[in-house]
């Protein structure tokens, strides 16, 4: 059944991607959720077992060690819930089939920070509810899949309703689409016993897949959901994430209801990760101090970290900070430019050709960071970084990618530099995960992660340097030259294919047919709110004449500010472009 559900995703990931216009176009859900599924099936071919139990176990650590993008980790965690729905049982009927799904939307939900309505966590939610009502009235498991689908595709219908952007274009959410898919191939093997979608299904979905890509052309994203809040509603304004040892013995017995009952009186955004020797939190909370009050009556607290979010808020409204708002992936709209070009869709894989057995000595700090592009892989590596991983805005590493770049670190700290909003999930997951003690500093770009590895000091305590690090994250601009692949709308902005566009903030700020006047035009943007220091990383395609005639513009219109050209080679983006 399992088998099944991955082959109709499979067999529709070109539909799925095309849908991918919340908040903004970057055409990924069908592939990072595709990817997620695929590492589950190896994992169960791999090891095969005749208990749904097992089988559910062995599905959920693929899941969660290949889950790709939010959309891959929402997925894992779908399944990481069904999982502990039906511990313990070699066979189910449909009340305990249905309970386990209720149990996948719980873990899901719980996994999720700010939950958004009108994704695949409603789509998931509400075939679970209905799932449990029906599960009363049939003990066929054929049957309840059956409706399961059917309401699920009910609520597929509805999301437009709930997510503004996709009624603007006319279109269903994409992560809930993959997940119809998956529930039509668990449908197809209960009828037929088949587990590979037919011809006939598949392009007649292709048809649907271009129809829909014509549709997103007309895509005017949404204004950031940040830059419409005003600073003093946020009301719980202390972002804390913190451990709980609950093997210190020191506490009495953790309860988490009553836990996450007492957070909620002055908190928002809860997540209690536990098991029976840790607990992660997450909260937004009004009262730290009583937050960890609470925290410490069930042992000794580890790696505390605590983020004032209006002041981080000021920053950002101040153009100080970029705010990915992007549930699934890069604030960029990825979509709308250029794919990554055959020669880089190599395997992700560690850069770190020269490095060295663990020493005898374990270092105090280690450094992972995510990048594209030989310029730049040097560059974190002359700035201290240990492990290179090979990734960024259309290639994510995985869950297992980060614990394997973890591994092989010797250190007693390991801080880690995603660069990517799609990358972050995996980061944070592989962190759980590993018995380690690893910091992921939530950087979106690789003009802030370079920034943060470049503020970090050795001598400096680990909250001392992450506090450092997220204020030099916080300074710094960032911006990507690329050119469409596809003409759009992207608010004010006509785009023609071919065209070069400057992106800035996460949002399409400048395109031209010129590449050298649509650099002009970002770094106009860039510079309006100041700026002392400009920073160059040229692509794999940038030419050096193109390159002296950028740097011949700022000097004549900004020759107060300071410019650096270093060699990037990164693909798809022509200039990597940090104002400080």
């Amino acid at each position: 059944m399992v088998l099944s559900g991955a082959d109709s995703l499979h067999s529709h990931v070109d539909h799925v991607n095309a849908l991918n216009v919340f908040p903004v176009p970057d055409g990924d859900t069908g592939t990072n959720m595709n990817l997620t599924m695929t590492a589950g099936v190896k994992e169960i071919k791999d090891k095969r077992s005749a208990s749904i139990s097992k089988t559910a176990e062995i599905l959920s650590k693929g899941l969660l060690m290949g889950a790709r993008g939010n959309s891959g980790v929402i997925l894992s965690q779908l399944f990481r819930g069904f999982s502990r729905g039906v511990a313990g049982l070699d066979e189910v009927n449909a009340v305990q089939f249905a309970h386990a799904l209720q149990s996948g939307v719980d873990t899901a939900y719980k996994a999720v920070v700010k939950p958004v309505e009108g994704t695949i966590l409603t789509v998931a939610k509400d075939a679970a509810k209905h799932a449990v009502h029906i599960a009363r009235r049939t003990p066929d498991i054929q049957e309840l899949v059956r409706e399961v689908l059917a309401k699920a595709n009910e609520s597929l219908q509805h999301t437009p309703e709930l997510l503004p952007v996709l009624k603007q274009v006319g279109v269903v959410d994409s992560g809930g689409q993959g997940l119809v898919y998956i529930y039509e191939g668990f449908l197809r093997f209960l009828e037929s016993g088949a587990t590979q979608t037919t011809r006939e299904t598949r392009d007649s979905k292709d048809e649907q897949a271009a129809l829909i890509a014509d549709r997103v052309k007309q895509l005017d994203a949404n204004q950031s959901a940040q830059a419409k809040l005003h600073t003093e509603d946020i009301e719980f304004l202390y972002d804390m994430e913190f451990f709980i040892d609950l093997t210190s013995g020191t506490g009495k017995p953790y309860n988490e209801e009553e836990f996450e009952k007492a957070l909620a009186k002055n908190g928002d955004s809860i997540i209690l990760i536990a098991d029976d020797e840790i607990v992660k939190v997450h909260v937004h909370s009004r009262r730290p101090g009583e937050v960890f009050d609470l925290a410490m009556a069930y042992g000794e607290l580890t790696r505390m970290h605590i983020l004032n979010m209006r002041e981080q808020h000021r920053e950002l409204l101040h153009g100080e900070h970029e705010e990915s708002s992007d549930q699934d992936g890069e604030s960029a709209p990825a979509e709308v430019f250029a794919e990554m070009p055959a020669e880089h869709e190599e395997s992700l894989s560690l850069h770190n050709e020269n490095a060295e057995p663990p020493a005898d000595e374990i270092a105090a700090y280690g450094f992972i960071a995510v990048a594209m592009g030989d310029g730049i892989k040097d560059i974190y590596q002359s700035l201290g970084v240990d492990v290179v991983l090979s990734g960024g805005q259309t290639m994510n590493p995985s869950t297992q990618d980060f614990i394997e770049a973890i591994e092989t670190i010797s250190a007693q700290h390991i801080i880690i530099l995603p660069n990517n909003s799609n990358i972050i999930m995996a980061a944070k997951q592989a962190a759980e995960i590993v018995e380690r003690d690893v910091t992921v500093l939530e950087t979106k770009t690789i003009p802030q992660g370079i920034a943060a590895a470049f503020a970090f000091q050795e001598e400096e305590s680990l909250e001392t340097n992450v506090e450092t690090m997220q204020e030099a994250v916080a300074h710094v601009k960032s911006g990507q030259v690329t050119y469409a692949v596809r003409d759009t709308q992207f608010d004010d902005l006509e785009i023609k294919a071919g065209n070069f566009i400057g992106i800035f903030g996460g949002k399409i700020v400048a395109t031209t047919e010129e590449l050298t006047e649509t650099c002009e035009q970002l770094l106009s943007k860039m510079l309006e709110t100041g700026g002392e220091i400009i920073t160059i990383l040229t692509g794999e395609d940038a030419k050096e004449d193109e390159t002296a005639s950028l740097v011949e513009w700022v000097e004549e219109h900004h020759p107060d500010v300071e410019v650096e050209v270093h060699t990037g080679g990164q693909p798809i983006y022509s200039y990597i472009i940090s104002v400080e």
